[in-house]
């Protein structure tokens, strides 16, 4: 049996599944959007995913990703 445990959301533009678990560059990067292109997803993605490096998130942000996976 196979479990499959990530958020999808369902990109009109692309006319697929995608997952939401990834930031919006790294979705938009996979599926071939163009620059500019408005995404009727915007705000559904994670800000950091698990193949971001916390290194390239503000300072703030990348403070918290540590210390959330410190405590984790």
């Amino acid at each position: 049996m196979c479990f499959f445990d990530s958020p999808v959301g369902r990109c009109e533009v692309v006319r697929e599944l995608v997952l939401l678990d990834e930031t919006q560059r790294e979705c938009s990067r996979e599926h071939g959007c163009a620059a500019g292109q408005i995404c009727p997803l915007e705000g559904y993605f994670t800000e950091c995913s698990g193949v971001t490096d916390p290194a390239h998130l503000p300072r703030g942000k990348a403070r918290r990703t540590r210390r959330a996976a410190a405590h984790a």
